[in-house]
């Protein structure tokens, strides 16, 4: 699978979300952005990510994935935001 792909896969089941990915193979990064997450415990949060995938990591196409969550507000001051302001969405 291909960052793209996760992404598409994240984009369709969780709405409302920014989503960036990193990685290749079955082994990703990801770092999704939403209001969905404003109350969650980061457990909840992480919880919401890979219910999403859970296809993917039951069929191995999708082996390890390492989960970063943010609200927008959040967002707007963490250092992966600030550090690469061109990521795309």
């Amino acid at each position: 699978m291909q960052p793209s792909d996760i992404k598409a896969l994240l984009e369709a089941r969780l709405e409302d979300c920014d989503f960036y990915i990193q990685g290749e193979g079955c082994n990703f990064q990801v770092i999704a952005v939403g209001e969905v997450f404003g109350g969650l415990s980061p457990v909840k949060r992480q919880q919401l990510i890979y219910g999403a995938l859970s296809e993917e990591i039951a069929s191995g196409a999708v082996h390890a994935v390492s989960i970063k969550t943010y609200t927008p507000a959040q967002w707007a001051s963490a250092p992966e935001n600030v550090a690469s302001p061109s990521q795309g969405a």
